[in-house]
């Protein structure tokens, strides 16, 4: 069952964060960030809740995509689902869910990244209709936290 994500899904939150996408977040910081998203309309969080127990098992969160060269669209920055309850269609049910947002708001596309050694998600997107357009290289630069330098 789709549903908004709430403040008792941090925990969980930061589980399947962990063990579906590999990054490690503390609760509190979880807690921090889905607090300001949640109240920024550029992003949209969609959850998935277990239809029998309520047990939030996973959820998709997009960006709206504005550029000088293109139309707007959403960018997906997670869709992550436990790792136990993979393969029974909760991945594809938020993608729809998230498909349906893009259209009631008259966007363009939805686009995502996706590591490149993650085949099994490839073969996912492939299936459900996406595209494999080009290959990338991400370059980033970190900061120290609370360095205003």
């Amino acid at each position: 069952m789709l549903r908004c994500l709430h403040d008792k899904d941090v925990s969980q939150l930061s589980i399947i964060n962990e063990l579906a996408l590999g990054y490690s977040f503390s609760e509190e910081k979880t807690a921090q960030q889905l607090t300001k998203l949640s109240a920024d309309d550029h992003h949209f969080l969609l959850g998935y809740g277990d239809p029998e127990t309520g047990e939030f098992l996973g959820y998709v969160h997009a960006q709206i995509y504005e550029s000088l060269y293109s139309p707007t669209g959403f960018n997906v920055l997670a869709l992550a689902v436990h790792p136990e309850h993979q393969g029974k269609g909760i991945g594809r049910c938020l993608i729809a869910g998230l498909e349906d947002e893009a259209k009631a708001r008259g966007y363009a596309f939805i686009r995502l990244n996706s590591a490149s050694h993650r085949l099994e998600a490839h073969e996912f997107y492939r299936r459900i209709g996406y595209d494999g357009d080009k290959t990338q290289l991400r370059f980033i630069k970190l900061f120290e936290e609370g360095n205003d330098d």
